[in-house]
């Protein structure tokens, strides 16, 4: 019973992020790796985030940034097939420990730099990094948001392009990550019934998400989006060391 409501409950925090919540999404693997394996976890949510990738996509289709989405889809596609062809020789816990590493060096870069007012431009070097990293984590954990803030949350873009930005990049990337699942075996044997009203689940978040991004003050959405990065990060980089003293 607690598994169900965990799996629907992950699958609401997707749709979540999806509306615009943009860090919430990276939660869910490790909220359902409590009790299943978490390439398990990734393949049984990897539908939901397809689905509810496309609903954003059309909420957010005339709010996003141009230049990073053309920056950072490419980017994205070339961490998926890095990460397709080194998941079977990479512990887990590795990768956590470098994701989680990465969103709690933002974090701590926002704090050290407490009161600046500088703003960065999308720089093309910056953007194929940090989007190759995205395409590499989310692969792997789902948990692609700290690498993309790492490089979009300096520009300090207006909340409604950051979240369209984010939409469309990640929609691409969910996607083609299909073929790539299924080449390694990670969509044998799910339950796709279930999956099919874990979908439900995650537009009517989707649905919910954009609600609240477009109704949340600027600097509180900021605020918001810093304070999931900073817990997601943590949380993996407990689960990764964890798993690597294991």
């Amino acid at each position: 019973m607690l598994s169900t409501v965990l799996l629907y409950a992950a699958a609401v925090i997707v749709g979540l992020s999806k509306g615009g919540l943009a860090s919430a999404a990276a939660i869910a693997v490790p909220l359902l790796s409590l009790f299943m394996n978490p390439v398990t976890a990734a393949a049984t949510l990897l539908p939901v985030y397809v689905v509810t990738d496309w609903i954003g996509v059309w909420l957010y289709r005339r709010s996003y940034s141009r230049r990073n989405v053309r920056i950072l889809v490419p980017a994205i596609l070339f961490g998926v097939a890095i990460a397709t062809v080194i998941t079977p020789y990479t512990p887990e816990s590795a990768l956590l420990l470098f994701t989680g590493g990465i969103g709690l060096w933002y974090c701590a870069r926002v704090w050290l730099a407490r009161g600046a007012t500088g703003q960065t431009i999308a720089r093309l070097l910056p953007g194929l990094f940090w989007g190759t990293i995205t395409g590499i984590a989310s692969f792997i954990t789902h948990s692609g948001a700290p690498p993309s803030q790492a490089y979009l949350l300096p520009q300090r873009l207006p909340k409604l392009e950051f979240a369209g930005t984010v939409a469309i990049s990640f929609a691409v990337g969910n996607l083609v990550k299909i073929p790539a699942y299924w080449s390694i075996g990670q969509l044998d044997g799910l339950h796709w019934q279930l999956i099919g009203g874990l979908a439900l689940a995650g537009i009517a978040g989707t649905l919910a998400g954009r609600w609240l991004t477009a109704r949340l003050p600027e600097a509180l959405y900021m605020r918001l989006i810093r304070t999931l990065l900073l817990a997601l990060s943590v949380l993996l980089l407990v689960k990764g060391g964890l798993q690597l003293l294991g």
